[in-house]
C-alpha cells in the first residue's frame, strides 16, 4: 500500500520469523531434554563439564541474531524518519477532536487527500494537547505536540481510502477523532487542489449545502456541537441564533440574546462568555477563521433551526 507499510512489514515479517525459528527450537531441544535425560535412563545423575566452545557459541551467535534485529528496525526507522528532498508537504493540524490537513496553495480539508506515487511530507502540530498521527494501513504512527513540529511521510502506491485515527488519548471524544486518507490519481488530485469537483468519500464538502455548514465539518466543529438539537460536550447549535442563553462572564452570571456580535465573538474568544453548565475548552478561532468564513459560520446558523 505505501513504501511506509514495506519497511515496516519486512522488520515485523524477520523479528517473527526469527522469534518463531528460537520458539521452536527452545521447545524441540526442552523436549529432546526431557526424554533423553528421564530419571528411568539415567538413575544415577552424571557430572556435566562445561564446553568454552559450545559456550561462546551460546553467546555469540544469539548476540548477532539480535544485532541483526536492531540493524533491521535501525533501518526502517531511520527510512520512516528522513522525508525525500522531493515530497510534496501537507499541513496536519491536530485539535480536539478534529484533523485539518492545510496544503501550499492554502487549500483546506478535513481528509488528507493526496496523489498515488508522490512523496508526501506531513508537517504535524497539535493546537491544544498530544494527539497521535496514526494511519493502520501505512503502519505510521507520529505524535503531534503542542508548540512543538513534527512530520511524518509515505508514498501511496495503491489507490483507495485509508482510516487516520488519534493513538493517544485526547481526552473525551478521543475515539471520534477520526478522518480519511484518500489516494486518488495525479489527475483527480491536480482537479480537486485547482476547486474542482471529483467524487471523493470522506468528510470533502458536501455539494449544494452552504459554506457555513462545510466549515463546522472542515474545523471538526460538530465534534461538540450537534446540529440536530443533542447536548454533546458543547451546547447544540440549531435554533441557536436569537435564543436567550445564559452565560458566565469574568465568573457573573447574565442572560444574553444570540446575535451576529455574540457569535463572533465567541468563536474568535470563546472563554469570554462560557455558556453555563458548559467546560471551557472550546479552541479559539482567532488566527484560524478568516472573517469571510466566520460570517458564513453566522449566515448558516442563522437559518438553523
Amino acid at each position: 500500500m505505501s513504501t511506509s507499510a514495506v519497511e515496516v512489514n519486512g522488520a515485523l515479517i524477520y523479528i517473527l520469523a526469527i522469534s518463531l525459528l528460537m520458539f521452536f527450537l527452545i521447545v524441540f531441544f526442552m523436549a529432546y531434554f526431557l526424554v533423553r535425560y528421564r530419571s528411568s535412563r539415567n538413575p544415577v545423575p552424571e557430572e556435566l563439564h562445561g564446553d568454552i566452545l559450545m559456550e561462546a557459541a551460546w553467546v555469540i551467535i544469539p548476540t548477532l541474531i539480535m544485532l541483526t534485529m536492531f540493524y533491521y528496525g535501525l533501518t526502517g526507522f531511520t527510512y520512516l524518519r528522513s522525508s525525500p528532498s522531493n515530497s510534496m508537504t501537507v499541513k496536519v493540524h491536530a485539535r480536539q477532536w478534529s484533523w485539518l490537513f492545510e496544503y501550499d496553495n492554502g487549500t483546506r480539508s478535513p481528509d488528507l487527500i493526496v496523489p498515488i506515487n508522490k512523496n508526501i511530507r506531513c508537517e504535524l502540530s497539535s493546537d491544544d494537547v498530544i494527539h497521535g498521527f496514526y494511519v493502520p494501513a501505512f503502519r505510521i504512527q507520529q505524535d503531534t505536540l503542542p508548540g512543538l513540529k513534527t512530520e511524518a511521510w509515505f508514498n501511496a502506491s495503491v489507490p483507495g481510502t485509508y482510516d487516520i485515527l488519534c493513538s493517544q488519548y485526547c481526552g473525551l471524544k478521543h475515539s471520534q477523532m477520526l478522518a480519511k486518507l484518500i489516494v486518488v490519481s495525479q489527475e483527480k488530485f491536480d482537479t480537486w487542489l485547482a476547486g474542482g469537483k471529483i467524487s471523493l468519500t470522506g468528510k470533502t464538502q458536501e455539494e449544494g449545502m452552504p459554506p457555513g455548514y462545510n466549515l463546522l465539518r472542515e474545523r471538526g466543529c460538530i465534534s461538540c456541537h450537534s446540529l440536530e438539537g443533542v447536548t454533546m460536550t458543547g451546547p447544540p447549535l440549531n435554533g441557536i441564533y436569537g435564543k436567550n442563553e445564559t452565560v458566565v462572564t469574568a465568573g457573573v452570571t447574565r442572560v444574553i440574546v444570540v446575535d451576529d456580535a455574540y457569535l463572533e465573538k465567541h468563536i474568535i474568544n470563546p472563554g469570554a462568555d462560557v455558556v453555563e453548565g458548559f467546560p471551557n475548552i472550546m479552541p479559539s478561532g482567532r488566527g484560524v477563521l478568516s472573517d469571510a468564513e466566520i460570517d458564513d459560520i453566522i449566515k448558516y446558523l442563522k437559518n438553523l433551526k
